[in-house]
């Protein structure tokens, strides 16, 4: 909607479209609050966009570029006896940082061309007809349009080293990349997953499995046998550890007075205790329950019960991932909110929040073209408000991030449709513990003959000093020693970024009718801002259904000109007609 069409009165406004703040805007519309959903930025999706390659760039210069201050104007006009302005910014610059960007491959094709040129004017006279007719047709592959996406039979094969990707075509094929800013997966019975089903926004996207769980030990990448199937086709295991593992996987499942009595110990002490071989242990710490060495007992368990009770419901492991990117699930649920009557604003700055005194309650914003728009209620993403109005976790937590193009998988296989989650414990002592997924072209995230990897720890320095040694150590760089058989890094970016778990969202200073939400946290799952949104939603409506299913549109009845849904509030006092098959 254009700005000078937006009405002036709503029931909730939110500043920011990021996942949090999307589940919440789509919540309120479904049960007929009128919702106004604004963001600065020209994107959807704000800390967990997707961009194309050709965008992230854009995005990383933007970020590189010192930042100036927003301006502040001066709306006093507009402001009632007894209001107070509270100035938002409008730019996110402050929670990222350290950025650093390699690129490993040639700037252009001229550059290769011309090493090249001599060789191959020697070798095409002699070159059969039927060579130079393939070869033509795998160019045509690389040349198509754009808005042709890939096919699985259409992916390059690995087996093509002679084919080098410079940077110009990675720039040339930038729209097939979907390149996130967090790096997470959906567990099969985690709250995001369950919340796409309950709501029917599920609808609105496509999800592969992650088909392998990978760890990093002694050198090598190995595969984690995780399913019965796994477990008992695994070579890596010996007879006697396949019984102990699918023993001790089996007694996880309900608690006992053993694990009870364990509850003092670490998990890997709990685990050296069940006589498991070391390499079991460091599956089940590493891989499956995916805690750290000095993890107490109590969330070890927990976490491998989690762990196994999402194994079986889409596949043989417990996770999920959105064709194009996880940018897509923000999107969806904007979608659910517009499709209930939201409106919607992409770049349209906020210049303040007009709070009354008297009741300590926020009335209205006053956009950057001086529309004031009220409101009951107020949602917002954290950094649009100043670090005086949140209380931060001392000191700073953050996540280190890295973004790798790289020439082929971590561990090929006979299919090059894998995706995988790569466990990479401390590489030495002192150093974080390293979560890896490894993309597809399948999973629209990259372009064909080509791997999307993202590696995420907790930060202890930038990001480049976080995860640059576990980079050097399991792919090809100019940088590595003795890693010929290992993927080439083409291109890769490190980044820092504020952990959302460490932002307490009800500062002392906030209006009661304002709602702050924090940007991604550095956990694998999506429960911290699933569990945020619904505490969010039951204080705006308090004896409301959070997300309801939405009718899906063969079931619902139109009468005339009008068609019924049952969404209270909307048509008035009609009959709620919803024909259920």
């Amino acid at each position: 909607m254009a700005a000078e069409d937006l009405p002036s009165e709503f029931d909730v406004v939110i500043l920011g479209t990021g996942l949090t703040e999307s589940v919440v805007a789509a919540a309120c519309s479904r049960v007929g609050q009128r919702v106004l959903h604004l963001d600065t930025r020209s994107y959807y999706a704000a800390k967990w966009a997707s961009f194309t390659f050709n965008t992230l760039l854009t995005w990383i210069k933007q970020h590189q570029e010192q930042s100036q201050g927003d301006e502040v104007q001066d709306w006093s006009g507009l402001l009632a006896e007894g209001e107070e302005p509270i100035y938002v910014s409008n730019t996110d610059s402050a929670s990222v940082s350290n950025l650093q960007v390699f690129c490993f491959t040639s700037e252009d094709q001229e550059d290769d061309d011309e090493e090249k040129s001599i060789e191959e004017e020697s070798c095409v006279e002699s070159e059969p007809k039927e060579k130079q007719q393939q070869t033509e047709e795998e160019e045509a592959v690389h040349t198509e349009k754009e808005s042709d996406l890939p096919r699985p039979q259409d992916v390059a094969s690995q087996s093509e080293p002679n084919r080098k990707i410079t940077f110009a075509q990675l720039v040339k094929e930038g729209r097939r990349f979907n390149i996130d800013l967090v790096s997470k997966l959906m567990y099969a019975r985690g709250s995001l997953v369950d919340l796409l089903i309950k709501s029917n926004v599920s609808r609105y996207a496509e999800f592969k499995n992650i088909t392998r769980i990978l760890t990093y030990r002694h050198g090598n990448v190995e595969q984690v046998p995780c399913s019965r199937a796994d477990v008992f086709a695994s070579r890596q295991l010996s007879v006697v550890e396949k019984r102990k593992l699918m023993r001790f996987l089996t007694s996880c499942m309900e608690e006992t007075e053993e694990h009870k009595a364990s509850s003092a110990q670490t998990y890997l002490e709990f685990l050296r205790d069940q006589q498991l071989s070391d390499n079991l242990q460091h599956f089940l710490l590493h891989s499956i329950a995916m805690v750290t060495e000095d993890t107490p007992t109590e969330v070890g368990l927990t976490s491998t019960r989690h762990f196994l009770r999402c194994l079986g419901r889409y596949g043989n492991t417990p996770f999920l991932f959105p064709v194009y990117g996880l940018g897509e699930i923000p999107q969806c649920f904007c979608r659910m909110c517009a499709v209930f009557g939201g409106v919607y604003c992409l770049r349209h700055p906020v210049s303040c929040l007009l709070l009354d005194k008297t009741t300590n309650r926020c009335k209205a914003v006053i956009d950057s073209r001086g529309q004031r728009i009220t409101g009951s209620h107020f949602v917002l993403e954290d950094s649009y408000l100043s670090p005086d109005f949140k209380m931060m976790a001392t000191p700073t937590r953050c996540i280190s991030r890295a973004v790798l193009i790289t020439d082929c998988s971590i561990l090929p296989s006979d299919s090059e449709q894998q995706v995988s989650v790569v466990t990479v414990p401390p590489m030495e002592v002192g150093y974080p513990a390293v979560r890896m997924v490894e993309l597809c072209p399948s999973t629209m995230t990259c372009m064909p003959g080509t791997y999307l990897v993202h590696l995420t720890c907790q930060s202890l320095g930038s990001a480049y000093e976080d995860l640059s040694p576990v980079v050097k150590r399991m792919f090809r760089t100019p940088e590595s020693h003795d890693q010929a058989e290992r993927p080439s890094v083409l291109w890769c970016l490190y980044f820092n970024m504020e952990d959302g778990s460490g932002v307490e969202v009800q500062g002392q200073h906030v209006p009661s009718n304002v709602y702050l939400c924090s940007g991604p946290d550095g956990a694998l799952g999506h429960e911290h801002a699933i569990r945020q949104a619904e505490s969010i939603f039951h204080k705006i409506v308090p004896e409301e259904d959070f997300c309801p299913p939405a009718p899906n549109p063969e079931d619902i009845i139109y009468d005339g000109d009008n068609a019924t849904t049952d969404q209270e509030g909307e048509g008035g006092d009609e009959e709620q007609k919803i024909h259920e098959e």
